[in-house]
This record gives structure tokens, sequence and C-alpha cells, in this order.
């Protein structure tokens, strides 16, 4: 019977579901790698394995270096916006932080919080017109690329500092 067969990928670490929290809980998860570190993006750097690119975006506290793996149109518009290159129209980040600030909220902070596998997991943290923070899910690098546009501070996880820093 298929009750009795057994599910061998049950066996596996699975990576959290996108949006998995209830907002309430969000801040319990945050806390699981430690406190929070400020963290300044370095540069944009692309690296060559196996006929395959691999783009990085380095993030450093000062004396610790984080490179996150990112793709390709990620890295163009973080890479972009540090070199103040201007595009002729809107890339997602730009029209994403103007609709944020028309509608009267702000990109307060981005957190880059967990990693699970080889994946890092970052949260956006957007305070509304109000004045109430809502925390989103978010990839790492569309929230770098958010952060800078809105000049909002960035955070990693001390715990992620220490275990995948260099």
């Amino acid at each position: 019977m298929a009750e009795d067969q057994h599910d061998d990928s049950a066996d596996f670490e699975q990576p959290p579901a996108f949006f998995p929290y209830e907002e309430s809980d969000q801040l319990d998860a945050i806390e699981e790698f430690g406190n929070p570190v400020e963290v300044k993006v370095e540069a944009v750097f692309a690296a060559q394995s196996q006929e395959a690119i691999q783009r990085f975006v380095l993030l450093s506290d000062g004396s610790r270096k984080l490179p996150i793996v990112i793709g390709g149109f990620e890295a163009m518009a973080i890479s972009l916006h540090l070199d103040n290159h201007q595009p002729d129209r809107p890339m997602t980040h730009d029209l994403l932080h103007k609709m944020i600030e028309r509608l009267g909220g702000a990109v307060m902070r981005v957190f880059i919080d967990d990693f699970v596998g080889s994946t890092y997991y970052a949260k956006i943290v957007l305070e509304d017109q109000s004045g109430v923070e809502m925390i989103i899910d978010s990839r790492p690098s569309d929230a770098i690329a958010l952060a800078i546009r809105a000049d909002a501070p960035l955070f990693v996880a001390e715990g992620i500092l220490e275990q995948h820093g260099h």
C-alpha cells in the first residue's frame, strides 16, 4: 500500500519554504544565526569554472568577507548602481524602489538571515506610510540590489559570517 512505502526524500534536509512564517514567527527565525552585523557591498565579480561563469557579490564587515553566488541579471543590477550608471529605462529594482517610495513606504534594512544547503535567504524590512514595519522574504541578490538603491543598511547574521565568511 502507498502508506507503507518509505519516502527517502523526506530524509534530506529541506530548505525553508518561501514565506514560511507568520509575521509573529519571523523575528524568532531571524535570531537562529545570531545577531545582525552590518556589512557593505565591496564588489561584484565573475569567475569561470568548467566552462560556466559564476557571478558573486562580495559583502564585508571590514574584517570578514562573504561571497554570495548571484544571477547575471542581479549582478548587472548591483554593478550598474555601484558604478553610478543610470540605464535609459528603470530596471526592476529601480521600479520597485520608486513604487515603495511613491506609496509612502521605505526600505528600512535588509538582513541575510539563513543558510540551508548552499542557499542564502534574506529579508527586506519595509516601513509603510503609517510607520508599521513588515518583513518580506527575498533572494539575497534582489534584497541587496534594492537596499543599495534605497541607501538602506545591509546586515548578515553573525553565525553566517562566522561559518561562511573569509
